[in-house]
């Protein structure tokens, strides 16, 4: 059973969600909160699978609350989805940057959304390659100089896998272009993700834009790599 905590200050928008995800068999609401403070709270109270949690709120706004439930050790098992009206914006990254392992917009298809909460409780990342393109196009190449993240501190070939995470391959497509078993294109993930201190994927991708190791092309329509540093 996957258990949801729902965070939105508008009761008819958590009524909606709750009602779709109760009609299923394996998923169950847990909790509800009006605000980030609340679900922080209720977080630590019910220790849901997923956090779907509105963005902008009062006393305390949705990206706060994903900060702080990311960085809280006892919900590490919590994946926080952000939901938006707006699609790709500076707050969706700021989000992403902070913890969240993807976004929903609030008027996806129901069964995009039911989706996108099984995908979360799986520990994926909601980002395609095409939401990946835009997060560049729109927001990173925004920012004049690339920003520290501490890549130093992987190998080669960690930093090629992060490359690759960040084009939005799977593992076993990671696997098929370094000529690697996927297992082994796991490892590599699993240990980039560990040196960056990346709570998942979502933020393995995050930091591979904002240093600089992947690079938009002119238009946003594709990436270019830097050539990695010392192994």
């Amino acid at each position: 059973m996957i258990r949801v905590l729902l965070v939105d200050d508008q009761a008819l928008i958590r009524g909606g969600f709750r009602a779709l995800l109760e009609a299923e068999d394996d998923i169950e609401v847990v909790a509800e909160a009006v605000n980030g403070e609340q679900a922080v709270a209720r977080a630590l109270e019910h220790l849901p699978d997923v956090a779907l949690v509105d963005i902008q709120m009062p006393v305390m706004d949705g990206i706060e609350a994903t900060r702080r439930i990311a960085a809280d050790e006892r919900l590490s098992g919590v994946h926080v989805v952000i939901l938006t009206n707006y699609g790709l914006d500076e707050y969706v990254f700021n989000a992403l940057k902070a913890g969240a392992c993807g976004f929903l917009v609030k008027d996806t298809e129901p069964a995009d959304l039911l989706q996108g909460v099984r995908v979360a409780a799986r520990g994926d990342a909601l980002l395609s390659p095409g939401i990946t393109r835009r997060l560049i196009g729109e927001y990173v190449a925004r920012r004049p100089e690339p920003a520290p993240t501490g890549l130093d501190v992987l190998t080669n070939r960690e930093r090629e896998v992060a490359a690759l995470v960040a084009r939005g391959l799977s593992n076993d497509e990671i696997a098929a272009h370094m000529v690697i078993s996927p297992t082994t294109a796991k490892t590599h993930v699993s240990r980039a993700m560990t040196k960056l201190r990346a709570r998942d994927r979502a933020q393995l991708v995050v930091f591979a834009y904002e240093s600089g190791l992947v690079t938009p092309r002119r238009g946003g329509m594709g990436m270019d790599h830097q050539r990695p540093g010392p192994a």
